[in-house]
């Protein structure tokens, strides 16, 4: 009965979908029950999450420059109920002030798009470029922050990769 023994280009055929499936599924990210969803760029990885109230998500954006040996880059995304508008205002309020507290704090003369701050602050010695963005959806107050270091030596390119990456998450939450 040879013809249930699968062959060895059938057999790779089958791997290589289950590897890509894997790859597809590990970039799908579901918060908050399902109603917060997003997915990450593939090389993103996830180092760490807390699941209740609030949730938080925190994904590395490697650098393979010896920068990114001594710096993390990274996004987080976090998901807190809250009641309503006032209380998603107050939530914000409360994370800005978080931020602004934080050694060599510097707001960017950028004006940022409504509900969200761009700055830099310094990180063991280190500055770091600060991009959050907020919204109040379905009941939740949604914080992305992405955070990088503010000079790689990966150079300009990574930089950029990194910014497209936030952006595109940022289109994925609004």
């Amino acid at each position: 009965m040879n013809f249930l023994r699968p062959t060895a280009s059938v057999a790779i055929a089958l791997l290589t979908t289950l590897v890509l499936a894997g790859a597809v599924h590990a970039a799908d990210v579901s918060m908050a029950d399902g109603s917060v969803t997003f997915s990450t760029p593939g090389n993103w990885l996830g180092i760490m999450e807390t699941q209740g109230d609030p949730e938080a998500k925190v994904f590395q954006v490697p650098d393979p420059s010896p920068t990114g040996k001594t710096n993390l880059a990274r996004v987080t995304v976090t998901v807190k109920q809250v009641p309503d508008v006032n209380s998603f205002q107050q939530y914000m309020s409360e994370a800005t002030a978080q931020a602004m507290a934080l050694p060599g704090y510097k707001a960017t003369p950028i004006p940022p798009v409504p509900n969200s701050n761009i700055y830099t602050a310094r990180e063991n010695a280190t500055e770091f470029n600060y991009t959050e963005h907020y919204w109040f959806k379905n009941g939740h107050a949604i914080q992305l922050r992405c955070v990088r270091p503010g000079e790689s030596q990966a150079g300009a390119a990574w930089k950029a990769e990194f910014d497209k990456g936030c952006a595109a998450i940022a289109a994925q939450l609004k």
